[in-house]
């Protein structure tokens, strides 16, 4: 009887948690079985591992192996264990020195021929393996991805005999990190006119605000929140590693060129509560956890479906999607800037100048009512962005100002947040409030008439204050003044009716 354990890294949501690979060598008829929750692709693994050693002229036990993956409540699926039961076999034959595996971590997928194949959550496993002091190797196709973790000691191989025969020299290269490729984003310079949005952008861009545009179509609202990205501050490393992570754990892999620049997310309205919030039987994260630290743009706002909607009342305000199980819960961080645009009517044309619109009372309330009241509650500023005429749409008319001027009164407002409270004042608590959005007597007055005019619930009422101090900021004004407070409030123009 002859026993070897190795060590590798399952996925858990966007966590990498520790797998002790034990294989037991014992006598009795030839038999391979694996246990520890393991799901089809685990069983049959067996498979892949026995052609990769033969193809790789070891030998494979003709002995009753017995492959354990503790902790055995913990569900393992996909082929990343392969490389580690690979091993623990070999160890457990004597074919290598099993006391070379104890500082390392495995993590791969095997080809039939002894190839290393990459495999999802690299990335989160480099960061676990890191903090316990040991090395991982991973297959050269997450090599990039995986040396994001800086403090790691990640190695790459190529074939399972280059692992086998770099164990004890440690002579497997290190990873390494794709340098960083600028991103060229949409410039605001190519919006026309409208004034009023692109202020409410650069307000929703210095805050973190959530911002709804209500337009007539082809007005340019998706051109707005395209534009988004490029005026917003650069996401720190802890923030674009987090986003990384998660990326990591989706299943569609990261672009390591691009790991430091935000997301933007724009998903169809057709899609399902699932892809947008995550889930799965071995859940995955969703859209609103892929635009973490970034952007969200949900295009045609009531055309979604209104369960999908309300799934989003709870991340917009706890910044984390809870995906339960029968087994276990799942914890995603989704701290996103949402951004949506909307017809004023099933036919788009209400509010308009032309007065085309035939569209009676009741479908517009019936066209709007679609978007619940709580979920408009959770978006600060509400825009409406009118039709231009098309003098203004000529190439020789005046442009505004481009991404790069707006960005700098942003980061300058950001920077003023950040030392002021250490977060962006769309996070602020209703406890921080009174510290650092106090009003004097006339100004709480007039937002009190406001809040009871507009018939605008608590929530409401904090969400301008935070707007106003936003406002205040990007004006380098200590104290929110009546005009900052008035700005804030002419941004509920959904609660006002705004737009027919």
């Amino acid at each position: 009887m002859s026993l070897a354990l190795v060590h590798s890294r399952a996925r858990a949501g966007v966590h990498a948690p520790a797998v002790r690979i034990e294989v037991l060598l014992s006598g009795g008829l030839p038999h391979t079985q694996i246990v520890g929750l393991p799901e089809a692709a685990v069983r049959e693994s067996r498979d892949r591992v026995r052609a990769a050693l033969v193809c790789a002229q070891f030998e494979y036990p003709q002995r009753r192996i017995l492959i354990n993956l503790a902790p055995a409540d913990l569900p393992k699926e996909g082929g990343r264990f392969d490389l580690a039961i690979a091993l623990g076999i070999l160890a457990a034959s004597d074919q290598i020195d099993r006391q070379l595996l104890a500082n390392y971590e495995f993590l791969g997928e095997l080809a039939l021929t002894g190839e290393l194949r990459g495999v999802d959550g690299a990335l989160p496993a480099a960061i676990a393996a890191a903090e316990l002091g040991r090395t991982l190797i991973v297959a050269s196709a997450n090599g990039a991805e995986a040396a994001l973790a800086q403090h790691a000691d990640v190695r790459v191989a190529r074939t399972l005999l280059e692992v086998c025969a770099s164990l004890e020299s440690r002579s497997l290269p290190r990873a390494v990190a794709a340098p960083v490729v600028p991103l060229a984003v949409p410039d605001l310079r190519d919006v026309r006119g409208q004034q009023q949005a692109r202020r409410a952008l650069e307000v929703a861009a210095a805050g973190g605000h959530h911002l709804l545009l209500l337009g007539t179509p082809g007005c340019g609202k998706t051109l707005l929140a395209s534009r988004l990205p490029g005026i917003l501050p650069d996401a720190s490393e802890a923030e674009a590693l987090e986003t990384a992570t998660i990326a990591s754990c989706s299943g569609a892999g990261i672009d390591t060129a691009r790991w430091r620049h935000r997301p933007y997310r724009a998903p169809h309205h057709t899609a399902s509560a699932v892809s947008l919030v995550g889930g799965g039987s071995y859940p995955r994260p969703g859209e609103i956890s892929l635009a973490h630290n970034g952007v969200l743009f949900l295009d045609e706002l009531p055309e979604w479906s209104r369960h999908t909607l309300e799934v989003l009342r709870e991340p917009l305000e706890s910044g984390t999607v809870m995906v339960a199980r029968a087994a276990r819960t799942h914890a995603f961080p989704s701290r996103f800037q949402l951004v949506a645009a909307m017809n004023p009517c099933p036919c788009g044309w209400a509010g308009d100048r032309s007065g085309r619109c035939r569209c009676s009372g009741d479908a517009i309330q019936r066209y709007r009512g679609r978007i619940s009241g709580p979920l408009l509650d959770r978006i600060d500023l509400h825009v409406v962005v009118p039709r231009l005429e098309p003098a203004e749409l000529r190439s020789d008319a005046p442009c505004g100002e481009d991404s790069a001027t707006v960005r700098s009164r942003v980061v300058m407002a950001r920077n003023v947040q950040l030392e002021r409270s250490g977060k962006a004042n769309a996070q602020l608590l209703p406890s921080e409030l009174d510290a650092h959005c106090r009003l004097d007597d006339n100004d709480q007055h007039l937002l009190e008439a406001a809040v009871e005019q507009l018939q605008l619930s608590a929530r409401s009422m904090h969400r301008i204050l935070r707007v106003a101090r936003t406002v205040a900021d990007l004006a380098s004004c200590e104290k929110i003044t009546t005009a900052h407070l008035a700005e804030a409030i002419g941004y509920r123009q959904v609660d006002r009716g705004g737009a027919g």
